[in-house]
């Protein structure tokens, strides 16, 4: 009797932004990179904060669209390869100022270029996404209580992924989960987020390879 073919590990991407070693975020990615390990994911952990990042986007690199990328640092190139490979992404991030924190800003603007994320093509400018990825969960942290956030600034970090960015690379299945409030969370409550996010992560490969 032949042997079934062996798959092949789902390729996860996993990216912390965060620059405080210790913070909750870094808590939350390290409980996601050790389920999807321990699952046999094939994981590519960034912590972009410790691994220096280079986020400002020079002038050289703007007006490239439809055209090859012009050349960049050896870590940037790294991460452009990297993400087109990937089956599914995890972002790990606070909100500050209703934004992700810059280094994720300058990741997003620097890797998701024209010719690796996606490409413009109608007159019109819609987006046809390249990346295989289609799939992404976005974990977040914040310490404004839900209805403020909903009733004051209306949530902008949804409109960021879920209508911005993710949708114009080619991510179809975008899942956020938002963990609050953080500074006055109890280490109780903060196991339970962890449990959590590991739930999600895991659910995260169902239909996916490996």
């Amino acid at each position: 009797m032949s042997e079934n073919p062996r798959q092949t590990a789902a390729t996860v991407g996993v990216y912390l932004a965060h620059p405080r070693p210790g913070s909750f975020n870094h808590a939350l990615h390290d409980a996601v990179v050790r389920e999807l390990r321990g699952r046999g994911c094939d994981v590519r952990e960034h912590d972009l904060c410790a691994e220096g990042f280079p986020a400002l986007l020079g002038a050289a690199e703007t007006g490239t669209v439809d055209a090859a990328p012009a050349p960049v640092e050896p870590l940037v190139a790294l991460h452009r390869a990297e993400v087109a490979e990937l089956d599914a992404l995890v972002l790990v991030h606070p909100n500050w100022w209703g934004m992700p924190p810059a280094v994720l800003t300058g990741w997003v603007q620097r890797v998701l270029v024209p010719g690796v994320a996606y490409k413009l093509g109608t007159a019109a400018g819609e987006p046809a996404g390249l990346l295989r990825a289609g799939r992404a969960l976005v974990l977040n942290t914040s310490d404004t209580p839900q209805e403020r956030e909903q009733a004051e600034f209306g949530d902008p970090l949804e409109r960021i992924w879920a209508a911005c960015v993710l949708p114009y690379v080619g991510v179809t299945d975008i899942r956020r989960t938002v963990f609050r409030t953080v500074t006055d969370s109890s280490a109780e409550l903060r196991a339970g987020w962890l449990a959590r996010a590991r739930a999600e992560a895991a659910a995260l490969l169902d239909g996916l390879p490996g």
